[in-house]
């Protein structure tokens, strides 16, 4: 494209102007406009490998993490990891497909704290899981304390929760709530230890879940 500018008064004419149109000055010969430089788009590849950056870093990071749990605990021996294919079986009996599946394939199950259990604590606790990790620590008390082996699938699949993402109380309610699927209930285990524990820490979670029956204090059926 061309323009042309008045000599006289400055007017920028267009190109097939001889004459000034408002001094009616002749114009000189025609000038090349120059087009403004086009404003290149945001290109996406330098983002795209900023957030790669990132997600590798972090998928490090958590690597390393888990490794370091890992080592600083001892793996379940032979007969503890048979008590748990056992008791993940009664789960899978009762059809809790999506359990069964982290507690079998995800879990890597240990028999003493890491370094992270030792700083959190877990006290009276029969099991802890390290959420996203997958590490799950069996305390003596998850072998020795239960009196079978549905007791310890109801403490696995209250873990199961955990690696769901789940917190405390969800775990609790989740596991009251379905006891009865894998034959826990409180005609065959009221005066356990393992049953004791978990009414008192479910009932401290949701009160309103035991004041059923002519006394207000029995269990609400689900």
């Amino acid at each position: 494209m061309t323009r042309r500018t008045c000599p006289k008064c400055g007017l920028v004419n267009f190109a097939v102007n001889d004459v000034c149109r408002r001094c009616g000055a002749a114009l000189d010969d025609p000038e090349p406009i120059d087009r403004e430089p086009l404003v290149e788009s945001a290109r996406t590849p330098g983002l795209r490998r900023r957030l790669l950056w990132v997600a590798g870093v972090t998928i490090t990071l958590i690597f390393l993490w888990s490794r370091s749990l890992l080592l600083t605990s001892d793996a379940i021996d032979d007969a503890q990891g048979l008590s748990v294919r056992q008791s993940i079986r009664l789960l899978e009996h009762a059809g809790f497909a999506k359990e069964v599946v982290v507690l079998r394939h995800f879990a890597n199950y240990r028999a003493t704290d890491n370094w992270w259990n030792l700083y959190v604590g877990h006290h009276d606790a029969y099991a802890a899981t390290n959420f996203p990790l997958g590490v799950v620590t069996l305390y003596p008390a998850f072998f020795a304390v239960p009196v079978d082996e549905i007791e310890r699938a109801a403490i696995l699949l209250h873990e199961s929760q955990h690696l769901l993402g789940s917190g405390e109380e969800a775990a609790l309610e989740y596991v009251w709530r379905h006891k009865q699927r894998i034959g826990w209930t409180a005609q065959q285990y009221s005066e356990t230890r393992v049953w004791k524990n978990t009414r008192e820490w479910t009932a401290s979670a949701f009160p309103a879940m035991f004041r059923c029956g002519q006394d207000g204090r029995s269990d609400c059926p689900p």
